[in-house]
């Protein structure tokens, strides 16, 4: 007997010689997961040799024989067509993957609401649109504010997706429900501004908004670029320590993409893998009380290498701290373990 196998295109073909005659008609479906395999019978008969059957099998797509019942007119290389593999999250409507997450839209909405709300009731005004620039000498924070905008949401977004992924297997229509979802939650933000007195709704924060739930998506859309890229928040403590109100708040804040060595497969088993690269952006001294005094203003774009601490301490370790770490890491950059350069 004389086997020969050959794989190409999803299908395999398969000739076997001397088989009994017996055979001649057989007709067979072996069930495999998602298609259905038939085999042909064609029966030649050499003269005097023994008969000889050359089977054929070919891989058909389960969907295309719903309707069509096996017959001995299947072309093989249409019956050889693969189907396109999908993920569960990808085959789910925007309703049903924004149901999955309702709890954790519902725990975004009452922080932003229990936020907001209080300073809106003090301080209200009629709605308004205000322009207020981009990275300019004369805009409020110098442009701080705005890649928080971009990072905030690429934040929500983020957090969004890992639990719609988590409970709906992930894929593009997952990564897309989650930006949408989380551009809406930074939008109704924006609102609050829009009736804040001394404030308003601007289009330069929403564009910045969009802007960090894009990134957000191409992260988890674009093959290994989530292993590669991070987009952080490092808060450099000053003399006050951390600031959580006023425009001062903003010089605590370096936003920064760092580019990881250990997402490059010809790096991530050298020593390099614990290093990375960061370019980022910071400002100070654009607080009135600056000005006044009249402090120059510094708008500090910067560059820099650092240490991957989840590649230090955190790779191998179990459990949900270590978990819980790693996750935060991907946006949080801890301070005083690179150098930067502005």
């Amino acid at each position: 007997m004389r086997t020969r196998i050959g794989l190409g295109g999803g299908a395999v073909a398969l000739a076997l010689c001397a088989v009994p005659v017996a055979a001649q008609d057989a007709i067979e479906s072996v069930d495999k997961p998602g298609a259905v395999v038939i085999a042909r019978a064609a029966v030649t008969q050499p003269e005097p040799a023994p008969r000889e059957i050359a089977v054929e099998i070919a891989a058909v797509p389960a969907a295309t024989m719903v309707d069509q019942p096996p017959s001995g007119d299947i072309d093989p290389a249409e019956a050889a067509e693969p189907t396109e593999s999908r993920l569960p999250g990808d085959a789910m409507n925007f309703g049903r993957r924004a149901k999955a997450v309702k709890w954790e839209i519902g725990a975004i909405f009452a922080i932003v609401t229990a936020k907001n709300l209080p300073t809106v009731i003090r301080e209200p005004q009629p709605f308004r649109f205000v322009d207020e620039g981009f990275f300019g000498r004369n805009t409020e924070q110098a442009g701080v504010d705005k890649v928080a905008h971009a990072w905030n949401t690429y934040l929500f977004t983020d957090v969004l997706y890992r639990q719609i992924a988590d409970k709906t297997g992930g894929g593009r229509g997952a990564a897309l429900t989650a930006a949408a979802l989380g551009l809406g939650l930074q939008t109704y933000t924006e609102v609050y501004d829009g009736i804040h007195r001394g404030s308003g709704f601007s289009m330069q924060d929403m564009l910045m908004n969009s802007m960090g739930a894009g990134f957000s998506v191409l992260r988890h859309t674009v093959p290994g670029l989530r292993e590669k890229v991070d987009f952080r928040l490092m808060a450099v403590p000053t003399y006050k320590l951390i600031q959580f109100g006023g425009d001062k708040r903003f010089e605590n804040q370096w936003f920064l993409l760092a580019l990881k060595g250990a997402g490059f497969k010809g790096v991530r088993d050298t020593p390099l893998r614990f290093v990375e690269l960061h370019v980022g952006y910071h400002a100070k001294n654009f607080a009135l009380e600056d000005r006044l005094a009249g402090k120059p203003l510094e708008r500090k774009p910067f560059v820099g290498i650092g240490l991957n601490v989840t590649e230090l301490f955190l790779k191998d370790r179990r459990g949900s701290p270590a978990a819980v770490a790693r996750g935060a890491l991907e946006y949080l950059q801890p301070p005083y373990v690179a150098v930067h350069v502005d």
